[in-house]
């Protein structure tokens, strides 16, 4: 299988499945540089923390980089568009069946069940970036298995942004370039 129909058809069924925004797709990220072979999972955290830091939804954020560090440009189009084409599509079907479903309970529920799936998925993709980011593999012993530096900066910038009200409102970009500074000097 080519390179570009490998890349639409993974990000395709990633679209078509990762129900609940850019970080439920995480979990099809994994598996897939499991499968493919295409990125590794340390590039996989690389990926999502230059998603999350750069403008627009992480899910096509990722899917850009995911293509573009497999096949160039070429490969961050065709991976984008495999993982947006199935939403197109599922939005233009139920823009035409609209009004014949728009009150229907059966549609009610299955969007009410929806809503923990989603959560599970963003909840089990957050642990897997926090397992990359916070243990080392292969350490005997617990203690020497936690990134104690990683745990103490993000303890850190969770306090200066969620607790101290001076510091909460100042803008996310000046965060970003906090913990970059702090992790060089650190790490």
């Amino acid at each position: 299988m080519s390179l570009y129909l490998l890349l639409f058809w993974e990000f395709f069924k990633t679209g078509l499945l990762a129900v609940g925004g850019g970080l439920a797709t995480l979990p099809f990220l994994s598996d897939m540089a499991e499968r493919t072979g295409l990125f590794t999972q340390a590039q996989l955290a690389d990926m999502v923390a230059v998603a999350e830091s750069t403008p627009g939804p992480i899910g096509v954020n990722t899917a850009t980089y995911v293509g573009f560090t497999a096949g160039g440009v070429p490969g961050a189009v065709v991976a984008t568009l495999g993982l947006i084409t199935p939403s197109y599509l599922i939005i233009l079907l139920i823009a035409t069946f609209l009004k014949r479903v728009q009150d229907n309970p059966f549609v009610d529920s299955v969007f009410r069940c929806l809503r923990p799936a989603s959560t599970a998925l963003i909840t089990a993709a957050g642990l897997t970036i926090a397992r990359g980011v916070f243990l080392r593999p292969g350490a005997g012993s617990l203690w020497a298995a936690v990134d104690w530096k990683g745990v103490v900066l993000a303890a850190v910038l969770l306090a200066c942004t969620q607790f101290i009200p001076k510091l909460k409102k100042l803008h996310p970009l000046v965060w970003i370039l906090c913990s970059a500074l702090v992790g060089i000097l650190l790490f």
